[in-house]
């Protein structure tokens, strides 16, 4: 996850994130898990006072019979620190929460089916 620079975990339910924000900004809050089925689903949302209101959840589903691998659905909630004006800023610096969660999720699967993740390169 090109974005966190660092998760923390407090106890079994509860860490502190760390994500990089826009202009070398930095986000940090707190979560806490609320929902956990085993090799199913993790649900989770920001504690109260934390800075980062956010909330989500990651389900895992095995593919139908004969079929190898795992769909991987993640549904998230985030409102940003500054409300609208800071996700549109958020977008102008390529900070968008739910682009990033997808290309993740590209490189998650990059990563399983081949062993690495592409190598992203500057010119």
């Amino acid at each position: 996850m090109n974005h966190l620079k660092s998760v923390k975990v407090i106890d079994d339910t509860r860490s502190h994130w760390v994500a990089k924000g826009p202009a070398r900004a930095k986000a940090e809050w707190d979560a806490e898990i609320i929902n956990e089925i085993p090799n199913e689903l993790i649900g989770w949302r920001s504690v109260d006072g934390s800075r980062v209101d956010n909330a989500g959840s990651v389900h895992f589903k095995k593919r139908g019979t004969g079929r190898r691998g795992t769909e991987v659905k993640v549904v998230l909630r985030y409102d940003p620190p500054a409300g609208g004006i800071g996700a549109a800023i958020a977008k102008l610096f390529g900070e968008d929460p739910a682009h990033q969660v997808q290309e993740d999720l590209r490189r998650l699967k990059e990563l399983i089916e081949i062993g690495e993740a592409g190598v992203e390169t500057s010119s």
